[in-house]
């Protein structure tokens, strides 16, 4: 049964998703039941995977039966579990919150909706088990396709951005593929593992850096890596109330964790052997969107754009710290990663739910706006302090090892980008903040009618996680070192 969980916390929401339009036609109302259903068994199966991954070791899954490396091979480690088990809480907190809040830009479409929900989802589980590059590039694809779809849901405006991020991230396919391509032309192999073995000694081969340039430029347009970033904060903003919380904590997430995979089980024994400096570049990438997402972040006046910018500067922390090339920065970057997509959920679900309570969309709106509402204002402070990274959140032990990870190598250049990019992130923290709490009685914005128990909760269980994080942060970091013990770096 244990070797069986990957493909079974697949099939949960996929089946749900493929069910869907038989299932909704001439009843809507079904569609949120089954989505919640089928959403509340994935996280039930990838905990007990997470479970079974920690104490008993990764779980190896051939497809059909066929051994890789010419078979497919779904491959649940430390990293993968903790992913899918993050994305299915996400996910079933997302559901949650769509449910309890009256989107009228959501109105006809509810089939589709829940339907393209579930097919991303899926498409997570599946690009984070899959252990080849081919089929990765099949579920980014599945993610890709139902972002581009939930953004444009609203019409008008977000037709422009759906169609902007659907040209960028076809130019992104693109370039992956040809990737893969150059890296089975060089090696005759696409599963992780056996390049692993392959790829040492072959770096003097065009093919195999060229490869790796078309992978990770295509990777860098999905995760939105500075200067490649455009695409999201109009997607972001744009997207319904219902949706962005949902693509925020997952669409540049999972992209993000696929190079991981790929620089840091593929090319850390090539680095260890030769010195070979992708890892310095990356590092060098993740410090320029650290500081520049960060200070578009602080400039921004529109909240939504304010936390997609903040979302861009993350991603860069999380490269900072795979780019050190050790285990302490490797570990506390996959830890980040985790984090950032509950932040990041959090942090659109509480825009969405000000802006729907309240019409505050800007800074200047939060200030008139007189916003009392405790399951608004804790959770809204909890995940501040979480991105700005102080316990005893876990945003503050990813952060911790990643500035651990850039002092261990020596590089005080990344040290300075974390510590310039924190100031930076409380700065922008703190002037939401006293924009919300200075507004006076006289405000003219009040709430629309009772924030219903779905709605407090659905806000309520991502800061709670953020702090579980935090108290659980010390095991889970130890377990992810143990992951990346035996990769040579």
């Amino acid at each position: 049964m244990i070797e069986h969980l990957p493909a079974l916390v697949f099939l949960a929401p996929f089946a749900a998703a493929v069910c869907m339009p038989l299932a909704g036609h001439g009843h809507p109302g079904r569609c949120r039941p089954i989505a919640l259903f089928a959403v509340t068994v994935m996280a039930i199966l990838s905990s007990v995977g997470l479970w079974a991954v920690l104490s008993t070791g990764e779980i190896r899954y051939s497809l059909s039966g066929w051994a890789p490396p010419i078979g497919i091979e779904w491959v649940a480690d430390p990293a993968s579990a903790l992913m899918v088990t993050t994305a299915s809480f996400v996910a079933l907190a997302c559901l949650l919150y769509s449910g309890s809040i009256n989107d009228s830009e959501l109105a006809g479409r509810t089939i589709p909706y829940y339907a393209l929900v579930l097919l991303l989802v899926s498409g997570v589980v599946g690009a984070a088990y899959a252990g080849d590059l081919f089929n990765i590039f099949v579920f980014i694809e599945v993610v890709s396709l139902a972002g581009y779809a939930l953004v444009a849901v609203p019409g008008g405006r977000a037709l422009v951005s759906a169609y902007r991020y659907l040209i960028v991230g076809t130019l992104g396919t693109t370039f992956y593929l040809l990737g893969v391509v150059y890296f089975y032309a060089a090696t005759g192999a696409l599963n992780l593992a056996d390049l692993a073995q392959r790829v040492p000694g072959l770096l003097e081969s065009k093919a195999v850096i060229g490869g790796l340039i078309f992978v990770f430029v295509g990777l860098a347009i999905k995760m939105a890596l500075v200067p490649l970033h455009g695409w999201l904060p109009d997607a972001y903003a744009d997207a319904p109330i219902a949706t962005a919380p949902l693509l925020t904590g997952l669409l540049t997430k999972i992209a993000l964790l696929v190079w991981v995979r790929i620089l840091a089980w593929v090319m850390a024994a090539e680095h260890a052997s030769q010195g070979f400096d992708i890892f310095a570049l990356v590092s060098a990438l993740g410090i320029l969107a650290a500081v520049v997402g960060g200070l578009l972040a602080l400039a921004q006046q529109e909240l939504k754009r304010m936390f997609a910018y903040a979302g861009i500067a993350h991603i860069g922390i999380v490269l900072i710290g795979v780019g050190q090339a050790n285990q302490t920065g490797l570990a506390g970057g996959l830890y980040y990663l985790i984090n950032d997509a509950v932040m990041q959920c959090s942090l659109f679900m509480l825009g969405g739910a000000i802006a729907y309570r309240y019409g505050v969309r800007t800074l200047e709106e939060a200030r008139k706006a007189h916003i009392r509402d405790p399951y608004l204002l804790a959770p809204l402070v909890i995940v501040a302090i979480a991105m700005v990274g102080l316990p005893p959140t876990g945003g503050f032990f990813g952060k911790w090892y990643i500035l651990l990870g850039a002092l261990e190598s020596g590089n005080y250049l990344a040290a300075a980008a974390i510590v310039l990019t924190t100031l930076l992130t409380l700065a922008y923290f703190a002037r939401l903040l006293e924009r919300i709490f200075r507004s006076g009685d006289e405000a003219s914005a009040a709430p629309a009618g009772e924030a219903s128990l779905a709605l407090r909760f659905s806000l309520a269980a991502p800061a709670a996680a953020m702090l579980a994080l935090g108290i659980w942060g010390d095991p889970t970091i130890k377990a992810l070192l143990g992951a990346t013990s035996g990769l040579g770096l």
